[in-house]
């Protein structure tokens, strides 16, 4: 007999930001300042920024369950990244969201 896993199944939340004109700095430094304070939240299993050489900003986030990134989507710091956004972003973030289907390995340092 076999029985349903009841663990959380982990989410992905990845995209790209552009700056707008002369807004890079001001975005990096935001983005960037996401990072730590983002990795110390509860469910947080990987939290990378990445810079691509045409001036796009990647993000890349896996949590550990959909409870796990809402309450991060509810923090203050979260609310207050989003509000500042639109004013040095060029466009909507291209932003994508899923379950992961692929095991989940965690790295043993």
């Amino acid at each position: 007999m076999t029985t349903a896993s009841t663990a959380p199944v982990p989410v992905s939340l990845y995209g790209f930001l552009t700056p707008k004109p002369g807004h890079a700095d001001e975005l990096r430094r935001l983005l960037t300042d996401l990072v730590e304070p983002s990795r110390g939240h509860e469910g947080s299993l990987q939290y990378h920024l990445h810079e691509q050489e045409d001036g796009r900003f990647f993000l890349y986030e896996v949590w550990r369950s959909q409870e796990d990134l809402d309450r991060h989507n509810a923090t203050p710091l979260l609310r207050a990244f989003m509000n500042a956004l639109p004013e040095h972003l060029e466009g909507s973030p291209e932003a994508y969201f899923g379950e992961m289907r692929s095991p989940y390995l965690v790295a043993v340092a």
